[in-house]
């Protein structure tokens, strides 16, 4: 190793070095040696690791956390996870270590002619991309990181990875002992990529080993691997070089470079771009076949079929390998189904097959990590993309869809090396295949077929009625007219679109989670940081105007975010901030978080997008509510806050709060005082009222999660007394009503004035609601 103890060059280092570099390292030092065009750099030991997890005294706690754990109990699984990636973010870099990295950084600079340059850092533990263990996306890698303090800070976020769920998930299935894998971090020159993506010597799809896939798409290859991108894809024969198959993406999104901080950025390619390049192929045929010719040199190399990533450098136009290892879901025979085609076959969604084979079950329609719970064996995930936390859901799935990605994104490549059948860029998949539906998935032609077919003949179902083509105002004309006002919940702005034409008065309860989680994606304490606060604004502004502007003037409850502290932990930039809690359930959420100085000012930035969305669209139809209100002192507290941001209380602002917490119905008056509304968030009140984990399947199928007990009702009727007594309106957001008609006649009967019900149950709950109302009426009219 030369003067260093702990920093290993590429060029000093090959395929045989796992144990001391891990298998990203030794594939790069591999490549460098044998002359391919890999982009310089050094790796980090992995006896760096192992030393700073002795030297810091953090075997024995992690031992400790690990105690007893099971891992196929997702939530506790990542409770621990984050307690051990805690320590390791807050322990301090061995002085000996830290010495050397500093030592190697400016070598490399210099070696390279740059000062502090930019470079990618990732994670290469000892047991991976090793040919009978190759899993996506176990530990991190992170882009366009510059200067020392950066680099050492994302080293020692790297060295957390190695106990990211996923990750400790992984390792038990596959038989390592916890304590056996360390961890190497390679640091890597950064390539300005102009084009990228992946590309595999063999077909993955069909095993083919005739032929080469390439997936590619403008910008980082993170859009393609992590699937936020459905981009082009290429196959070649192998032989001949010459292209067999061509299939040109829309490619809407890509990841670049942030000019205004370490890291990157998605952005629209039409915007970034030019709106020519979202369906244009982003290579042409030569630089296609020059990518299969080094696929070959990388195959030859390593005597085996390889996953290869690659890129284009926008400076220089030259094709650097980014990494390969091998292939290790190749099938030693293509299953050839003989499928006998009917006419009762009926087609809901069509996209790329990425893992052949199929399977029928039901839908679980899994919008993000913290409902990966709801998967049980033999159903069908539905996502918009997975990511590698919800590997353990994958597990149970008998099959998986996505809208996003290409054939060697997470879903394709996880699915293929569990054997499950998987059809990927299926575009609205998540919109069409709902909650339950019962679907059949042909992942050999990348078809989703209605109902249990091809295995066996399709049962005859129900005719469900759509109102697709009919007039909004017919619709809203043929619906039964209720006293009772139904609302529709919402979380993703997107689906307005969709649900607009629906017999609601308004919608009862939009949630801004989606809106943090997909559109805005960091933690607002990180963009505050770094600057990047207005991005908030604009992205939560812009999702509540897609859904205010549609149903104008009916009213949209806007519920500010309502995460716990392990679901926001998962927002980038999250876990530098947030705390780990025993029961994140019932510990800093709501409104003691907006008043808390660690949040109060993330808080303002959710209040300055109402107000925007209110005052420079003059959607004046946007109210908000308060999620998880304990206190009345609390509630004066985020008033003033409000009202200091230009959102004070008055006739044409209105305020609401979720009623979930008992505290709020015994001093029901006093909040009703200080309110415009109340909305009863029965599972939260049910679950706190009856002492009750509503997601404990035990309690559950013991009764003992039930809005219909005396105990949840007698609450209920306190709320909307002491509502009415003020003059204040009070609502209820959850399936109850819609599940259980004897509840919706209590209700009606206490005199809710509206329920808010997912999209799914409006027409069935407005027809529930006239149904009870006019018993009323007629037994009133009976007992004359």
């Amino acid at each position: 190793m030369g003067k260093y103890n702990y920093i290993v060059w590429f060029n000093e280092t090959n395929k045989e070095d796992i144990p001391i570099v891990g298998g990203k390292g030794a594939n790069l030092g591999e490549l460098t040696i044998k002359g391919v065009n890999v982009p310089p750099g050094f790796c980090v030991t992995a006896s760096a690791y192992t030393d700073f997890i002795s030297k810091s005294k953090l075997e024995k706690e992690i031992v400790k956390i690990l105690e007893d754990l099971d891992v196929e109990d997702s939530s506790e699984l990542q409770l621990r996870s984050a307690g051990i990636r805690s320590l390791i973010i807050k322990a301090g870099i061995p002085i000996e270590i830290e010495k050397e990295i500093i030592k190697a950084y400016k070598e490399f600079s210099k070696r390279i002619n740059m000062d502090n340059p930019q470079v990618a850092i990732r994670s290469s533990a000892t047991a991976e991309d090793l040919p009978e263990a190759s899993f996506a996306g176990q530990q991190d890698t992170y882009l366009h990181i510059s200067g020392i303090e950066e680099i050492l800070r994302h080293i020692k976020r790297c060295w957390a990875s190695l106990w990211t769920s996923r990750a400790i998930y992984y390792r038990h299935h596959q038989g390592f002992k916890h304590q056996d894998v360390a961890l190497s971090v390679v640091v890597q020159k950064m390539v300005n990529s102009k084009i990228s993506g992946v590309m595999f010597t063999a077909n993955p799809v069909n095993s083919d080993l005739n032929q080469i896939m390439i997936n590619a798409s403008w910008g980082l290859g993170e859009a393609v691997v992590s699937g936020i991108v459905t981009p082009d894809e290429f196959i070649l024969d192998k032989k001949t070089l010459d292209i067999v198959e061509k299939n040109i993406a829309e490619k809407n999104l890509m990841v670049i470079k942030n000019s205004n901080d370490v890291g990157t950025l998605e952005v629209k390619v039409e915007e970034y771009l030019g709106y020519d390049k979202v369906n244009k192929p982003c290579l042409n045929d030569l630089e296609v076949s020059n990518l299969g010719r080094n696929g070959l040199i990388i195959e030859d190399i390593y005597k085996s079929a390889q996953d290869i990533e690659w890129a284009l450098d926008a400076d220089t136009e030259e094709l650097y390998i980014l990494q390969a290892r091998p292939i290790t879901t190749l099938k030693k025979e293509s299953a050839d189904m003989n499928i006998e085609q009917n006419n009762e076959l009926v087609t809901l969604v069509r996209g790329l097959p990425a893992s052949p084979g199929i399977s029928s079950g039901k839908v679980r329609n899994i919008k993000d990590i913290t409902e990966i719970d709801r998967v049980e064996d033999g159903d069908i995930l539905v996502t918009v993309m997975t990511n590698p936390d919800m590997v353990p859901a994958m597990r149970r799935a008998a099959a998986v869809v996505t809208d996003e990605g290409g054939r060697t994104c997470h879903a394709a490549i996880v699915s293929r090396e569990l054997g499950i059948p998987c059809i990927v860029g299926a575009k609205k998949a998540s919109e069409e295949l709902t909650e339950g539906m019962e679907i059949t998935v042909d992942a050999t032609r990348g078809v989703v077929y209605k109902g249990t077919v091809l295995q066996e003949k399709q049962k005859k179902e129900e005719k469900v009625t759509t109102t697709v083509g009919i007039n909004e105002e017919l619709i809203h004309q043929l619906a039964p007219i209720t006293a009772t006002k139904i609302y529709m919940n919402l979380g993703e702005p997107e689906m307005i679109q969709r649900y607009k034409s629906l017999p609601f008065d308004g919608i009862g309860l939009m949630r801004t989670e989606f809106i943090f989680t997909n559109l805005v994606g960091a933690h607002p304490m990180y963009l505050l940081k770094t600057g990047q606060g207005q991005l908030l604004i604009d992205k939560m502004s812009e999702g509540i105007t897609k859904v205010a502007q549609e149903i104008y003037p009916r009213p949209i409850v806007v519920r500010l975010s309502d995460f716990r502290t392990n679901e926001f932990r998962g927002l980038k930039g999250g876990d530098e901030v947030e705390p780990i809690e025993a029961n994140p359930m019932i510990g800093w959420r709501g409104v003691s978080r907006y008043i808390s100085p660690e949040y109060e000012e993330g808080f303002r930035l959710e209040c300055r997008a109402i107000r925007k969305v209110r005052e420079e669209y003059g959607l004046t139809n946007v109210y908000v509510m308060l999620p998880f209100v304990r206190t009345t002192w609390e509630l004066k507290k985020v008033k003033e806050i409000m009202a200091e941001e230009g959102l004070e209380q008055g006739r044409n602002f209105k305020l609401w709060i979720m009623a979930e917490v008992p505290s709020v119905v015994f001093e029901a008056e006093e909040f009703a005082q200080m309110v415009d509304g109340f909305s009863i968030g029965s599972n939260d009140l049910t679950q706190l009222t009856m002492g009750a984990d509503r997601d404990s399947g035990i309690l559950n199928n013991m009764g003992y999660f039930d809005e219909r007990n005396e105990a949840v009702k007698r609450a209920i009727s306190i709320l909307i007394k002491a509502a009415h007594k003020y003059g204040k309106t009070i609502s209820i957001c959850g399936q109850g009503p819609s599940q259980y008609p004897e509840f919706a006649e209590f209700l009606v009967q206490e005199g809710i004035d509206s329920m808010s019900v997912n999209p799914d149950t409006v027409s069935y709950t407005r027809r529930l609601v006239a149904s009870v109302e006019q018993k009323i009426m007629l037994n009133k009219l009976r007992s004359l």
